[in-house]
Parts: structure tokens; sequence; C-alpha cells
């Protein structure tokens, strides 16, 4: 998110902004409003707190009543879209909530030019009834970004934002909504529709299986959905979940010692490990292939991810596996020196692993 803010909240849209709020406010004097936005510590704000600072500066700018400020605020936004815009609906969110019946429809114009699904979840919180029923009212919209908001908003664990911890607790609410977008035609809609059922997985797994085993067949779209649906499913290797997409169970499947191309790793650097694996069966079926990597932590404790390497059906017996891994440090996260196991998976099924040094490139291996 750090990079993000050099791409973003920019001085060109903050004094595009500014020339368009001094248009509609008597009195307001661009170059002030510049002033106040770009004021310490502007320069160490983040992503976030960046577009905060623009929302509470437009705020001041405009009539205490929030009505009126509101009714000033969607004129100024109709000269703007994209990622920068998300300032109308945080005004919204962040100042509207005790406004439910004025706020709706600017939620609704602003997620046509960026998004609102972060403003839309404060009012989902206080009011949960009837901004369900206008959730679902959303599903049903011609405009794509409106079916979006009505799945993106109401996601319980959505990124960037709070936990919804009611729908944490019960997601029931949601289902009706997803219901409506099953088969939506757009991938942009599918795709928050099967990030809000991964999200439920994490806390109602058998709800989410429940509504996979309902939704399976039913359409094209709907298959998509309930296949990325499941990805954190899959990755935790549920055989109830493997069996509904066809994994088969790969028991009989056996693997090699896993390789690496170097001895000696380093943080920075990459390292390509191999192996193979062998059905005694005439053919290896339907694959996914994984590896886990559990890393090492400062405090020496590891912690793992899962990184999948292909799924496919295989008509052969034997697969030979070759995968490159980076150890470049990332924003999300950093290595440390330390014993660092690899694990490859067979259909949700550790089959072989080994282990290498990460400071002193020391290969142990620990067979099948």
């Amino acid at each position: 998110m750090s990079q993000l803010k050099d791409q973003f909240f920019q001085p060109p849209f903050i004094k595009k902004l500014a020339k368009a709020l001094e248009f509609h406010v008597p009195g307001l004097r661009a170059v002030t409003f510049v002033e106040a936005v770009t004021a310490s510590p502007w320069k160490e704000l983040e992503l976030m707190d960046r577009m905060r600072k623009i929302t509470d500066c437009v705020h001041r700018c405009l009539p205490e009543k929030y009505p009126d400020a509101l009714f000033i605020l969607c004129k100024v936004a109709e000269q703007f879209k994209g990622f920068d815009s998300l300032v109308f609906p945080d005004f919204v969110g962040r100042y509207g909530t005790g406004y439910l019946e004025e706020s709706i429809p600017a939620l609704q114009q602003f997620t046509e030019m960026c998004s609102s699904e972060f403003a839309v979840r404060p009012f989902i919180e206080r009011y949960p009834k009837p901004m369900f029923k206008q959730l679902k009212l959303w599903a049903k919209s011609s405009d794509m970004h409106h079916r979006r908001l009505a799945s993106e908003g109401c996601r319980p664990r959505l990124p960037w934002s709070f936990a919804l911890k009611e729908l944490k607790k019960d997601p029931t609410p949601i289902s009706p909504v997803l219901e409506i977008l099953k088969a939506d035609p757009e991938d942009y809609v599918r795709r928050s529709v099967a990030n809000n059922l991964n999200d439920i997985s994490k806390d109602h797994p058998e709800k989410v299986i429940e509504l996979v085993k309902r939704w399976h067949g039913t359409s094209k779209e709907a298959d998509w959905i309930i296949k990325h649906a499941c990805r954190t499913l899959l990755k935790q290797g549920r055989p109830d979940v493997m069996q509904l997409f066809g994994f088969s169970s790969p028991h009989s499947v056996i693997c090699s010692p896993v390789r690496f191309d170097k001895q000696k790793v380093r943080i920075g650097s990459e390292v390509i490990f191999s192996c193979s694996i062998k059905t005694t069966k005439n053919a290896l079926g339907k694959v996914r292939l994984e590896y886990v990597v559990h890393f090492k932590k400062s405090n020496g404790q590891s912690s793992s991810k899962v990184f999948q390497i292909s799924e496919k059906v295989e008509t052969a017996n034997e697969l030979l596996i070759e995968k490159r891994h980076s150890f470049k440090n990332l924003s999300t996260r950093k290595h440390f020196p330390g014993d660092h196991r690899f694990e490859v998976r067979v259909n949700g099924v550790s089959k072989g692993e080994g282990s290498l040094d990460l400071a002193h490139g020391i290969f142990i291996w620990h067979g099948d």
C-alpha cells in the first residue's frame, strides 16, 4: 500500500478537486484547500490516511448540514472517476451514517465512478435490515457496479476495511444477495461473489460447502464462482472439497526426493526445486499440485504459506515437477535465516518434503 500512495491522491487530483469545490462553494479559495490537504504530516501518511485527510478537508469546506453538503458533493463528483474518487463515498461513510435515506442514492452514484464498498459498511452495521433490502435491489440492477457493490460491500472480511462482526458470526443474511448474483454475466461481479464466499469459508466452511453442492453444475458462471470461492478450502486440503471438484485420493501416489539446484541459498536469491510423482494406477488423473514453504520467523518460530504449481488432468502415470522459488524480501513477507522446510502436496496431501538452510545452504532430505 505504501507504493500506491505515490500513484494516487497526487497534486493533479488535489488541485482539480480544489477547483471544483471552489466553483460550487462560495468564498472557498482553491489554494487554501490545497495547502490544508498537503500540510504536514501529509508526506508521512499512508494511502488510506491520505484519503481520510482529503475527506476531512472537504468536510470543513462544505455546509454544516449534511444534506446540503452532500448535494454539493454530488455535483462536484460528476467531474471525477477512478481510484482517487474514493474520497466521495468516504465522505458518506464518515459523515452520513445518521442520514440513511439521503446517503443511499449518493453511494449508488459514487460506486459507478470508483466503488462504495468501504463506505457502505457502516450503514450495513448500523441498519442491517434496510441495508440488506437495498443490497438485494442493487443485486438486481442493470448496472454491474451496483451489482458488485451488493456483494463486495457485505464481505465479512473485506481487505482494507473493518470486519463485519455480526456477519462473521452468522452470514445467513448474505446468502439471498449472492443467490441473485450466482450466474452474473460480468467477471467483475462474479469475482466479488467468489471473494465473499471465500471470506465466509474461513469462519463457516460447512455453509460454503453446502452452497457449492447446490450451485455446482447450474451454470458455467456459477461453476467458476464456486471454484474460486473454495480456494482457501482447497489450500487446506479438505478431502470433501477435493472430491467435489473431481480430485481423486492421492494415496497411490509416491514422490521422489525433493532436490534443490544449489546448496547455498541466500536471502534475496532464488532456488529451483524438483521431484517426480508416480502412481501405481494407469494415470495420475486430475491433479492439483502445490508446495508449502515453512518460513522461519524473527522469533525462531515458523509460519507456512501454500503456493500452487499446477492443476490439470494428467494422462500419464508419472510427472516431473520443477519449480522456481524466490527468497526476495517483499512488502508482505520478510525472510529470516534458518531452516526452511518445503512440502510437495498432491491433491491436498503431503507426499514429500525437503529442507534447506537459507543462511548456510545445508540440504536435508526427509523422505515420504
